[in-house]
């Protein structure tokens, strides 16, 4: 694909997705900084559902990072942008046979989650030992009650301890001679997000640990970090009190796994939308059509305000009493946000809305218009990573009468 330089960002073609470069390597090396200050070994494992975008894929191999998959679709993917196979972490229920066999004949970290997996198991070669790993499930109601969004906020993921599931699959495992639990994965994303989760969580691993007597080289504590933001918890905040905790029960020597999403990617993104209409439907009442979409930024529909900002080609002199940001869909409710007693929007001008790289990319449907432009925002230039989708590439492999 050509190389499209910009230095202006009214020049680029919206609307488009923005990749700050500088950005996504400064969290991630933020937090490899503060894993390892505190673990003599450790991984990072980018969340390819968080955002799948290959140019991020590529770059956070680059960083150093494993690529963490939870499908038969995304290890395929991991595999397209270079990562060895003993460079993923293979999470979730959506493995297929050939990749899970795959995965754990070429080293590859596999956790395990559901129990055609144990099945599969016996598929292995017997002549090699094999290592794998296994998720308990987390209801943080029980482990951590003030993280808890309810009394019974469960988890959908893993073999739980409060019934036999794990107790079972822990049985069924070692009774086969070629393969060893040696990790645990304990991912759950509290809504708080606090330091004292995670201690709790390993709280709860050394339990299970203990139960089981387990010989582990690995917890695998999953993601649900807060990134670079302003008074909250660092990098170094979660690191050290997970270390602290493991040297309670005299864990420390343990490889931690840590699995960011939100926390690596998500500042990394800014969409760029501009407006392409405005119209008065009331006294001083605005609506403006953009054409980006709610879609695109907020695919589930949940928040209510955005981190934005407005530029203003040709500022009008004009101050509405209320405009209305729409997006370009033919559907009523695609209103994103409004303005009070601000200057009137008018065609062209710009609204970037930032911290939108998590989850949004990976979400946002093909409804109406298609996978718009990507750019890699770099040393004060802007550069076309993705071309946007045509008509062309969504009719890609159909057959047509």
């Amino acid at each position: 694909m050509e190389t499209i330089k910009l230095n202006n960002i009214a020049e680029l073609e919206t609307p488009c997705f923005i990749l700050d470069s500088n950005e996504f390597e400064r969290s991630i090396n933020g937090f490899k900084l503060a894993l390892n200050k505190y673990f003599s070994s450790n991984i990072i494992g980018y969340s390819v559902k968080t955002n799948s975008l290959p140019y991020c894929l590529c770059l956070a191999r680059q960083l150093g990072c494993y690529a963490e998959v939870v499908s038969h679709d995304e290890y395929e993917l991991a595999l397209l942008c270079g990562f060895s196979k003993n460079n993923i972490i293979y999470n979730g229920p959506m493995k297929s046979k050939e990749t899970f066999v795959d995965a754990i004949k070429n080293g590859a970290i596999v956790n395990i989650e559901t129990k055609r997996e144990i099945e599969w198991l016996k598929e292995l070669p017997s002549d090699k030992e094999y290592n794998i790993g296994i998720r308990v499930n987390v209801n943080i109601s029980k482990i951590s009650p003030l993280d808890a969004i309810n009394d019974n906020d469960y988890g959908r993921f893993g073999f739980s301890d409060e019934t036999f599931d794990l107790m079972n699959a822990i049985e069924k495992i070692k009774q086969l001679d070629n393969v060893t639990i040696t990790g645990l994965h304990l991912h759950r994303s509290p809504s708080t997000r606090s330091v004292v989760f995670y201690q709790n969580l390993i709280n709860y691993a050394a339990k299970i640990i203990s139960k089981y007597n387990l010989n582990l080289d690995y917890l695998d504590i999953g993601g649900g970090y807060f990134g670079i933001f302003r008074d909250k918890p660092t990098y170094e905040d979660y690191c050290k009190a997970i270390m602290f905790t493991l040297s309670q029960y005299s864990l420390n020597k343990l490889k931690i796994i840590v699995e960011p999403g939100m926390a690596l990617i998500g500042s990394s993104f800014s969409f760029a939308t501009k407006v392409i209409d405005t119209k008065e439907i009331s006294n001083n009442f605005y609506i403006q059509t953009t054409d980006g979409s709610r879609n695109d930024i907020d695919p589930l529909f949940k928040k209510s305000d955005y981190i934005k900002e407005l530029i203003y080609i040709n500022k009008l002199p004009n101050i509405a009493k209320e405009q209305v940001i729409t997006g370009c869909s033919c559907i009523e409710f695609d209103k994103i946000f409004s303005i009070t007693n601000e200057h009137l929007l008018s065609v062209g001008d710009i609204i970037i809305y930032k911290n939108v790289g998590a989850y949004t990319m990976c979400l946002s449907p093909l409804f109406i218009r298609y996978f718009p432009n990507i750019y890699l925002y770099k040393n004060d230039e802007y550069s076309l990573i993705r071309d946007r989708w045509t008509a062309k590439e969504y009719i890609q492999k159909s057959k047509l009468l």
